[in-house]
């Protein structure tokens, strides 16, 4: 699995030009699922994005985590997150978990992620969705549950 994590002042995430979810200060994550994910994976990601110290503390230092500073999570799926141009210029997604499997996987995540974090929104998988942010810093991580990163 990857992820890329932002803290934000805000986010939202529209369809059809209708905004579906919304956070204010938190993480927007951005969720991509490799072919061969299993549950541990899930929860490398899962416990990285709700546990990451990325909030400043009273001396200015990222020392926080979500659950420390009361901030929101959003988090949406992204297959494009395993785009592979390394050869030619169109991205292969060869190496995105099926749709058919990546539903079922990421509703998993999702359940996962509100056992730990209830107030947990999300976007709505495969769906052509507008994200808009404020990044907050700017602060973004890049997460591999390969630890490729």
């Amino acid at each position: 699995m990857r992820a890329v994590i932002q803290r934000v002042a805000e986010a939202s995430v529209k369809i059809d030009g209708k905004i579906i979810s919304s956070i204010g200060q938190g993480i927007l994550a951005l969720i991509g699922i490799y072919r061969e994910d299993s549950e541990k994976d899930m929860e490398y990601i899962a416990d990285k994005i709700l546990q990451v110290r990325i909030f400043p503390d009273e001396n200015d230092v990222m020392n926080l985590s979500l659950a420390d500073t009361g901030g929101e999570l959003l988090i949406v799926s992204q297959f494009t997150l395993y785009g592979d141009v390394r050869k030619g210029r169109r991205p292969s997604y060869s190496d995105a978990m099926p749709p058919n499997k990546a539903i079922q996987f990421y509703n998993k995540f999702l359940d996962l992620c509100r056992s730990k974090f209830p107030e947990l929104k999300s976007g709505v998988f495969g769906a052509m969705m507008e994200i808009n942010l404020v990044n907050s810093g700017p602060v973004t991580i890049l997460l591999d549950s390969s630890r490729l990163f």
